[in-house]
């Protein structure tokens, strides 16, 4: 029996740009931009998305990631009994939802802090923080001097090390899970976590809630040092993501196959994105518009967890600058489909669909059929079925000729309907320029 993770299509919101939130968090009263975030759930659902990562969501000062209050859903965008509400609506629409859990650092608001600027050594929060050191001052005029993220001085690192920080923090998974009915959490930061603070997470959670998903938000290593039994359940697939936009810009079909190959161990396992709310939008990250299609296709049927970016669906662009991510994150109503709507749109949604309906895709295993630098064809195979995903990169029309690996007469294409020959265990298909499609073959 398949967890509701293994088997789901993501959609990552990230609520404070998407509904125009101030970037000051300086307002008295609870807004209500949960309003148009529920609207957004029929839509998501459309796309054959069975899961959403929404976040930064808790009250914070500025971009969402400085937080000053971990028990407090960001007044910007409401009240908690408005993300408790948004939560039931999901799960009402067969949608699971996951929230940032940001356990690296806090922001300069958060109450251990303000507890340290004002006591001094006297705080019982003292090594709440690391680094922490009063013989001298910080960059931002503490008569103190700890260690924050990358230098940014705004975002103090807690000490993760420290058991009262541990037991506030599982306390505060707790009250998510009891208070809003969550179903996991995405680590924000997990690369530089301390790995006996994730080990401890991974034991409470599991007596919390049955299938509770922690995944987390890993860019450079070995994978499978977080994923295993007693760490994380997944971690985010930035390899696959420079090997898919890189691969389809160079025309290197190789390069994806090579990364799904040295991945094969834990690659089912693993969030797979072509962009995000730190990426540029992969409509921008393309040379040819037109790869757009065939770079979904992959991301669809390649091993892994796939996740679309709020927008992503309408091809929507941005690049971020040296000094800002606002492009990446732009205000964008659901109400906007009809004039954002693109061939695209419904593209996702049958892969979205294809993905959900298909076992081959929550646990079947990978299988290499045809490579080349500009086309590419592979298998995921159930027990008595498989799926065969043919891509191509080129700018002219491709015939090719692919082996299938089971005896069958017939193959299905998923995405045009049609039924295409099988003649002596291999199977021939034209394929337009930057295109592909999906075929379902069950063994005779």
């Amino acid at each position: 029996m398949h967890t509701w993770y293994e088997k789901a299509v993501f959609y990552h919101m990230y609520p404070l740009g998407m509904t125009g939130a101030p970037k000051q968090n300086t307002q008295e009263e609870p807004s209500r931009r949960f309003e148009e975030l529920n609207q957004w759930i029929p839509h998501i659902r459309s796309l054959g998305c069975t899961a959403i990562y929404i976040g930064p969501l808790f009250e914070s000062s500025t971009h969402g990631y400085d937080t000053r209050d971990y028990k407090l859903v960001d007044r910007r965008l409401g009240t908690n009994e408005d993300f408790k509400e948004f939560v039931s609506l999901c799960h009402q629409s067969g949608i699971h939802v996951v929230v940032d859990g940001v356990f690296n650092h806090t922001g300069r608001e958060f109450f251990a802090f303000r507890s340290i600027q004002e006591q001094g050594e006297a705080s019982p929060y003292r090594d709440w923080y690391r680094g922490v050191n009063f013989g001298w001052g910080s960059p931002l005029s503490d008569r103190f001097s700890y260690d924050a993220w990358q230098g940014h001085f705004e975002l103090p690192c807690l000490n993760l090390r420290n058991p009262d920080v541990k037991n506030y923090l599982f306390d505060v998974i707790r009250f998510w899970i009891e208070e809003f009915q969550i179903d996991g959490i995405r680590l924000d930061c997990a690369n530089v976590l301390d790995f006996d603070f994730m080990k401890e997470m991974r034991r409470a959670t599991e007596g919390m809630k049955q299938d509770f998903w922690l995944m987390g938000e890993v860019i450079h290593g070995d994978y499978a040092r977080w994923v295993n039994p007693e760490m994380l359940h997944s971690v985010t697939n930035y390899e696959l993501h420079k090997s898919l936009y890189s691969g389809f810009n160079d025309h290197n079909f190789f390069e994806i196959a090579h990364n799904v190959r040295r991945l094969e161990a834990i690659h089912r396992k693993l969030y797979t994105f072509v962009d995000n709310h730190d990426e540029d939008r992969i409509a921008s990250k393309l040379r040819e518009k037109e790869h757009l299609f065939p770079i979904y296709l992959c991301l669809f049927t390649l091993p892994g967890i796939p996740s679309i970016y709020y927008g992503g669906e309408w091809a929507v662009s941005g690049t971020r600058t040296r000094t800002s991510d606002e492009a990446l994150r732009p205000a964008l109503s659901v109400s906007q489909d009809h004039e954002l709507h693109c061939p695209l749109t419904d593209q996702i949604a049958v892969l979205g669909k294809i993905h959900q309906e298909n076992p081959e895709y929550h646990d079947g295993i990978y299988q290499e059929l045809l490579l080349t630098n500009r086309q590419y064809a592979f298998a995921r195979r159930a027990e008595k079925s498989i799926c065969i995903t043919a891509a191509n990169n080129d700018s002219q029309e491709a015939v090719i000729t692919v082996p299938v690996p089971i005896h069958a007469s017939t193959a299905e294409d998923l995405i045009s309907g049609d039924l295409v020959p099988i003649e002596n265990g291999k199977i021939t298909l034209t394929l337009p320029a930057n295109w592909g499609t999906v075929l379902k073959i069950r063994e005779d």
